[in-house]
C-alpha cells in the first residue's frame, strides 16, 4: 500500500483518446537519437519540365516528377544499410518450459505464451553469461493492460561492448545513448540497453570510457543550471535505471525466470489509476529532455489515460524548450504519433499544450486562424487516418504528411504556373513547411517531393484542375494509387467529392469544375515545336 497520494488540488487532465491500435497496424519504428538520423542523399534524376512525359507517363497532373518507383518506401533516417543476415545463436542451455509458471513453479504474473520467443532467448543468453536481464518499458506496460506489444526491449547489467561480444549478430548504435541491436530473420530487432543512472549522479568509474563522454563530463561545471541531457552513457543498477526513465508506467521491469514484475517507481499503481505521471519532479524530467512532452501525449492518447496535473503543468512549461531539441528527433516523434492510429486525440492535446507552434507551425496557424469550422475539417482528416490504421492499413510517411496537410491546401491560393524550381506549386504554407523539414529536420527530399506530388494530384482528382494528358497516362503514374488513397481519406473526412471518387474507382473520370484552370496556367497556349 502506498502512502503517496495524487495532487488533491486539481483533477487529472483527460486525453481525448481513441481505442488502442489494433494488432494489424504498422509497427512503430525504433526511437532514434539525433546522431542516428543520417540524411539521405537525393540521388534521383533532376526535375523534368512540367508537362513532359517520363517513361510514357504524363507527370503534369502530379506537379512534375515521376522519379519514385512504385512501392518504394523510404523512412526518416533510412541510410539503406541492412542488418546482418544471421540468426542469433541458441542459448547455452535449453529454455525452460514454463507453461504459465515460473522456474520455481509459482504462477507467472504475465503468461509466458504472450512473450516473444526470440526476446526470451536474448534474456536467457545474457543470464547464462552471468548478467541481469529483464524485459522493460512499453512491452511490460502493454501486457499488463491487455495490449499486444509492438516490440520487446531488454535491459541488462551488461555493457554495450559486452552485449556485442555475446551476440555475433549484434550492432551498436548511437552516441548520446548507446544501444545494442540483436538481429533475427525477417527483420526483427531486439533492442538491448544497459542499466543507466542519471548523468548528474555520475562517478568517474561509472562512465563508459569514450572520448565523447569524457569531454562532456569535463564541461559539466559550466552547465549547472542547464538540465538538458546531452550524454546518457552512465551505467548503473536496475533501480537507478528505472528512476532515470520518464514516466512511471514505462519504468516497469519483468523478470522472465521469476515471473514477477519489478516496480521501483509505483508504476503498477499508476496503471491501475490510468494515470500518466513523471518519475520525480515533472519540471526537472521535462527540462532534461523536452521530447518527453510528445511521448507523454502519445502514451495518454494510446492508453486513454489521464495526465497527472503537475505533469501536465510541466509539459506546458516545456513547450518553450522544444526548439533546443534536435529537429530530427522532433520530426520522428511526430511521425510516431501519426503512425499510431491516435493522431486525432494526440494532435488535439498537442494543440492544447500549444506545442504545434513548434512542431508544425503552418498547421498551428491554420487552426488558430480558421476557427471551429476549420478545426472540425482538420481533425476529421486525422480521425479518418486513424480509422485506416486501426483497420490494419499501412502508410508511407509521405502519405501521412499529405493527409495531414490536405486541409491546408483546400481553398488556399495555388500557383498553377511554374515555381522557383520550374514546377507547379501547392499552397505556399505547405511548400515552406516541406522545405523547412528538408533543411532542418533531415526529412529526405524524396519524401517531401512525393508529398508535394500527392497534394498536387488532389486538385486533378477532385476536378478542380483540368487534366492535361490522357486518362491512361494519368493512371499509369507511379503515385496514382497512393494519390487516390489520400483522396479517398479526404472524401471520408469531409463527405465532399464522393461522386468524383466513385468515377475514378469505376475507371472513368469526373467532370472538371467550371472555370477549372489548365495545367499550364490561365491563358497559356500550347508550346510550338522548334524546327
Amino acid at each position: 500500500m502506498s502512502n503517496e497520494n495524487a495532487d488533491p488540488q486539481s483533477a487529472p487532465i483527460r486525453a481525448d483518446a481513441q481505442p488502442p491500435v489494433t494488432p494489424g497496424a504498422e509497427p512503430e519504428p525504433l526511437e532514434l537519437e539525433a546522431d542516428e538520423l543520417d540524411e539521405v542523399e537525393d540521388d534521383g534524376p533532376e526535375d523534368s519540365e512540367p508537362g513532359a512525359e517520363v517513361g510514357g507517363v504524363d507527370v503534369a497532373d502530379f506537379g512534375g516528377l515521376a522519379e519514385v518507383a512504385p512501392g518504394e518506401v523510404l523512412t526518416v533516417g533510412d541510410t539503406g544499410e541492412r542488418p546482418p543476415e544471421v540468426l542469433v545463436d541458441e542459448p547455452a542451455e535449453p529454455l525452460p518450459e514454463l507453461e504459465g509458471k515460473t522456474e520455481s513453479g509459482e504462477p507467472a504474473e504475465i503468461n509466458p505464451a504472450l512473450l516473444d520467443p526470440d526476446a526470451v532467448k536474448v534474456v536467457h543468453r545474457l543470464r547464462s553469461h552471468g548478467f541481469e536481464a529483464y524485459f522493460v518499458g512499453g512491452c511490460v506496460r502493454d501486457l499488463l493492460v491487455g495490449l499486444k506489444p509492438k516490440d520487446f526491449d531488454v535491459a541488462t547489467s551488461a555493457t554495450p561492448d559486452e552485449v556485442r561480444d555475446i551476440f555475433r549478430n549484434c550492432r551498436l548504435i548511437g552516441r548520446r545513448f548507446r544501444l545494442a541491436h540483436v538481429y533475427f530473420k525477417g527483420g526483427k530487432v531486439i533492442e538491448v540497453s544497459t542499466f543507466r543512472r542519471s548523468p548528474g549522479d555520475a562517478l568517474p568509474d561509472t562512465v563508459a570510457p569514450t572520448v565523447e563522454t569524457a569531454a562532456e563530463l569535463a564541461s559539466e561545471e559550466g552547465k549547472a543550471e542547464d538540465l538538458l541531457i546531452t550524454t546518457d552513457n552512465v551505467f548503473g543498477t536496475a533501480e537507478e535505471d528505472a528512476r532515470r526513465r520518464d514516466f512511471t508506467v514505462n519504468a516497469l521491469f519483468y523478470d522472465v525466470g521469476a515471473g514477477k514484475v519489478i516496480d521501483f517507481v509505483r508504476g503498477r499503481r499508476d496503471l491501475d489509476r490510468q494515470l500518466i505521471r513523471t518519475i520525480g519532479d515533472p519540471e526537472v524530467r521535462l527540462r532534461e529532455d523536452p521530447v518527453r512532452l510528445i511521448r507523454g501525449v502519445r502514451f495518454a492518447s494510446k492508453l486513454g489515460f489521464d495526465i497527472d496535473p503537475r505533469t501536465y503543468a510541466a509539459m506546458e512549461g516545456a513547450v518553450e524548450e522544444l526548439p533546443r531539441c534536435a529537429p530530427p528527433r522532433l520530426l520522428e516523434d511526430t511521425f510516431r504519433v501519426l503512425r499510431g492510429g491516435i493522431s486525432e486525440p494526440a494532435l488535439k492535446l498537442l494543440s492544447a499544450l500549444d506545442a504545434l507552434q513548434v512542431l508544425l507551425p503552418p498547421v498551428d496557424e491554420f487552426l488558430k486562424r480558421g476557427g471551429p469550422a476549420v478545426e472540425q475539417v482538420f481533425y476529421a482528416h486525422a480521425r479518418a487516418l486513424d480509422a485506416r490504421f486501426k483497420a490494419g492499413g499501412t502508410f508511407e510517411d509521405a502519405m501521412l504528411l499529405a493527409v495531414l496537410l490536405q486541409p491546408l491546401c483546400e481553398g488556399a491560393p495555388v500557383d498553377e504556373g511554374q515555381g522557383g524550381e520550374g514546377r507547379p506549386q501547392v499552397a505556399q504554407a505547405v511548400e515552406e513547411l516541406l522545405a523547412q523539414l528538408v533543411r532542418t529536420a533531415r526529412l529526405p527530399r524524396r519524401i517531401a517531393e512525393r508529398c508535394r506530388m500527392l497534394l498536387f494530384a488532389q486538385r486533378t482528382l477532385s476536378g478542380k484542375r483540368r487534366r492535361r494528358g490522357s486518362l491512361a497516362s494519368f493512371r499509369r503514374h507511379p503515385l496514382f494509387l497512393e494519390a487516390l488513397v489520400v483522396f479517398e481519406i479526404s472524401v471520408e473526412a469531409t463527405g465532399q467529392h464522393a461522386e468524383a471518387l466513385a468515377r475514378w474507382k469505376e475507371g472513368g473520370v469526373p467532370e472538371s469544375a467550371p472555370g477549372a484552370p489548365s495545367p499550364g496556367g490561365e491563358g497559356r497556349g500550347r508550346r510550338r515545336r522548334r524546327r
